[in-house]
């Protein structure tokens, strides 16, 4: 079907849905503890409570659009969100926070799914790229200003003002789905969801080496810099001794990168290679963390050095990611929702492991976090390389529904 007027700005908001509701309330994290009486220890896992339902939903999302159709699974989703966000601004105790990010992270992680695979129902090749990169750079904004916001409600009015921000937003999306999204797979494309299918599906794409690998490159580089993130309380009040409403002096420079590197990946699209693109991506990120190693080992944690190099690793992160994206998605091109649920799932497993382990584990100091970004960048560009020298190409599913 013929693309809609301005999709793309539709999807990149679906998309950064999720992202957006983790680092909104970051800046927030004292004042939830002090008000419902709960450690930083249980704080730190309401993000936990939110990103393993995320994980884990991540499988279905794509796979029940793959059989309902997409328009119909975001709507219902994008719903359940609002009315889980509503319910974190008026928990009173910890537990019920937990519960209720755990309904967020099972409903905020279908519009990253999804819009993945409208994507590739309405594009192919270099437009495909393309369309990918400009979604990735209003996408890229939301975490720089997450934080920002979330700094301000947290001042003006505390800690339930960003869930209720989060509920009203929610709210404005789903009415601009109702009446802008268009249903983008036919009914003749649709699949099944028998359970004999369905774990045949699975089986064929979670054991795919091809796809393991790239899906772990992906999920790699951005868990790389995404440990920043997930200690962006420590990192920046506790290091470098940035107030609440300073979360701009982490998110601004990398989210920057972000919109640079996803600018050129669709600028270069149709001019270079897949192959050269991801290559040049890698570069841009190894000489990244190169430099951030160096100064943390040479300089003490301070502005504006401790926060230069994000700049460079996440242009480098996104110059690759649509490549990278693109390329596991077209391993399965019969079942590209699944593709994209898998794809997501790896992305959010990798992303629950930093948030309950490795983030804690490095946030002891700026430079264990450098050491952190630049080993997981080089497992990423390893995996790639393996990926590259085995040259598996796309994969016809054998079972139909």
């Amino acid at each position: 079907m013929q693309a809609p007027r301005g999709i793309a700005f539709l999807l990149a908001a679906l998309a950064a849905l999720g992202p957006f509701s983790i680092d909104t309330y970051l800046p927030s994290f004292r004042d939830v503890g002090e008000s419902l009486q709960a450690t930083p220890v249980q704080v730190q896992q309401t993000l936990t409570a939110y990103l393993l339902p995320f994980a884990l939903m991540s499988l279905w999302h794509g796979v029940i659009s793959d059989a309902l159709g997409r328009r119909r699974v975001v709507l219902v989703t994008v719903a359940l969100f609002a009315v889980a966000s509503t319910g974190c601004m008026m928990a009173t105790r910890i537990e019920h926070l937990w519960l209720l990010r755990a309904l967020q992270g099972m409903t905020g992680g279908a519009g990253i799914v999804i819009c993945r695979a409208i994507v590739r129902d309405l594009y192919d090749g270099p437009s495909a790229q393309r369309v990918i990169s400009q979604i990735m750079m209003m996408f890229a904004l939301a975490p720089a200003v997450a934080p920002v916001v979330g700094g301000w409600l947290q001042s003006s009015f505390g800690w339930r003002s960003v869930f209720a921000f989060l509920g009203l937003a929610s709210v404005a999306l789903w009415l601009a789905c109702w009446y802008l999204l268009p249903e983008t797979l036919p009914r003749h494309r649709r699949q099944s969801l028998r359970f004999s299918y369905l774990t045949r599906s699975y089986r064929e794409v979670l054991t795919s080496p091809a796809f393991l690998r790239v899906s772990g490159a992906l999920a790699l580089n951005f868990v790389a810099f995404f440990i920043y993130v997930l200690s962006a309380p420590v990192f920046l009040m506790h290091h470098l001794g940035v107030s609440a409403t300073g979360f701009l002096w982490l998110f601004g420079p990398a989210m920057s990168g972000l919109v640079l590197g996803a600018w050129l990946s669709g600028h270069l699209a149709g001019k270079f290679s897949a192959g050269r693109t991801i290559v040049a991506g890698y570069l841009v990120m190894g000489l990244a963390a190169t430099l951030n190693v160096g100064l943390n080992m040479s300089l003490p944690p301070a502005l504006p050095w401790s926060v230069v190099p994000l700049f460079g690793f996440t242009l480098g992160m996104s110059l690759a990611m649509p490549s990278l994206t693109l390329q596991a998605l077209d391993l399965f091109p019969e079942q590209r929702g699944l593709a994209a649920s898998c794809q997501g799932f790896v992305q959010a497993v990798v992303n629950t492991i930093a948030a309950g382990l490795l983030a804690p584990l490095l946030w002891g100091s700026t430079l264990t976090l450098a050491l952190g970004m630049s080993g997981l960048m080089l497992l990423g560009a390893f995996a790639m390389l393996v990926n590259q020298r085995c040259g598996d190409g796309p994969i016809i599913v054998a079972c139909r529904p």
